[in-house]
């Protein structure tokens, strides 16, 4: 039998009739893994209580041609049921699911789905894929895990997870027998906590048990109060006002950094931040929502380019400038996104009026990003070949 070595409360599990997505909100975690994973993973089950009372979703990078063992590899370091994942299987708590060889998987309400790899073997991200889906589906249900691989695979997808209120973890890199998917991750900002695999399970228990995992469950009257005070605070330093904002969404924020530094009690943190002015300001980026890709919303673009933009650019004269602001812009992919299809619209209609697009974000960071105009490889998701080849320019970081 696996060692249990959890000193925590396993989350309170489901019963048999309550343990469906949609009924009972219990959390849904993927794994991520590609080269040197494998053993990660093992570690991780090895440290995981059989009766968590959470789902696991292992997308690991495989080779489409072989069979793979992963499911029976994994059997042995747990006591939970691990099965490989099959089309429209609803899930389920205290089990692991296995992506299949030569499939990309997505879940939609509580249910994965299976579709084969528009993208060669070893261009397909599948981790980024099934992160960003459940990042949709769940919501701040959703927690991601990135641990040993080469590559990228997972960065995007984690700025999903954490946008959506979740939890996004990465293995400490000097652990991984590769470092390059989890230092991406951190690189990029978008993880939560950096752990080592074997601490891992106590943190997504934690976590698990401050939230109560109940649909939609607000905030007690208390904890709203302390929370109000924080955002009068932000408010004073900053002049920005989340009043306004989801109040769960906000909650999960603030918790998240009370988390980084051991703070359990949310009166206790608000003073920390009254006498940490950095702080302040970490968790004002916290708060901003800077979750975006290119050609995010695709009905909508196709809307903006095939019936709003060539009305507005109807008979407009050839020394006519054409202004869009971008608001909210984050890093910049819906600014180059709408850059992208009014180039194609002028060229099609052989105008040469001047376009000016102004992109405005109260994130400095992010807007830097926008401005050096570098994305990772993983945008080719979002951006079909004819677009990355005559608007990107490849190079080793990416495009």
């Amino acid at each position: 039998m696996p060692e249990e070595t959890n000193n925590e409360t396993p989350v309170p599990p489901p019963s048999a009739e309550s343990d469906k997505v949609g009924t009972y909100k219990f959390p849904i975690i993927c794994i991520g893994a590609s080269a040197g994973g494998l053993e990660a993973i093992e570690e991780f089950f090895r440290h995981t209580p059989s009766d968590i009372g959470m789902a696991f979703v292992v997308i690991q990078h495989l080779s489409p041609s072989h069979v793979s063992m992963l499911t029976e590899i994994l059997q042995r370091s747990t006591t939970m049921t691990v099965i490989e994942a099959e089309d429209k299987l609803q899930v389920h708590a205290n089990t692991v699911y296995v992506i299949p060889p030569n499939r990309d998987m997505s879940i939609l309400q509580g249910k994965l789905h299976l579709s084969i790899p528009d993208k060669p073997h070893g261009q397909s991200l599948p981790i980024d894929y099934f992160l960003r889906s459940l990042a949709e589906d769940q919501g701040d249900n959703a927690m991601g895990i990135i641990l040993s691989g080469t590559g990228s695979d997972g960065t995007l997808g984690l700025r999903a997870i954490v946008g959506a209120g979740g939890i996004s973890l990465a293995q400490e890199p000097s652990t991984a027998k590769y470092d390059g998917m989890p230092s991406s991750a951190i690189k990029a900002g978008y993880v939560s906590h950096v752990l080592t695999v074997d601490k891992m399970p106590d943190m997504i228990i934690s976590s698990a048990l401050k939230r109560g995992f109940t649909r939609e469950a607000l905030p007690a009257p208390e904890i709203v109060s302390s929370m109000m005070r924080i955002l009068m605070h932000i408010r004073f330093v900053t002049g920005q006002d989340f009043s306004q904002y989801k109040k769960s969404t906000i909650g999960r924020r603030i918790e998240r950094r009370m988390a980084q530094h051991n703070i359990e009690n949310s009166e206790i943190y608000l003073r920390y931040l009254k006498e940490n002015l950095t702080e302040v300001h970490t968790l004002f980026k916290e708060l901003l929502i800077n979750v975006t890709s290119f050609f995010r919303d695709a009905e909508a673009f196709v809307l903006l380019k095939n019936e709003i933009l060539p009305q507005l650019l109807r008979d407009k004269p050839d020394d006519y400038v054409f202004r869009v602001w971008v608001a909210g812009c984050a890093t910049g992919e819906e600014a180059y996104s709408i850059a992208i299809i009014l180039k194609e619209l002028l060229d099609e209609s052989q105008q040469t009026l001047k376009v000016q697009i102004y992109s405005t974000d109260l994130d400095e960071d992010a807007i830097a990003i926008a401005r050096a105009g570098i994305y990772l490889p993983n945008i080719v998701q979002d951006v079909s070949a004819e677009r990355l080849n005559r608007f990107f320019v490849k190079e080793d970081a990416g495009y």
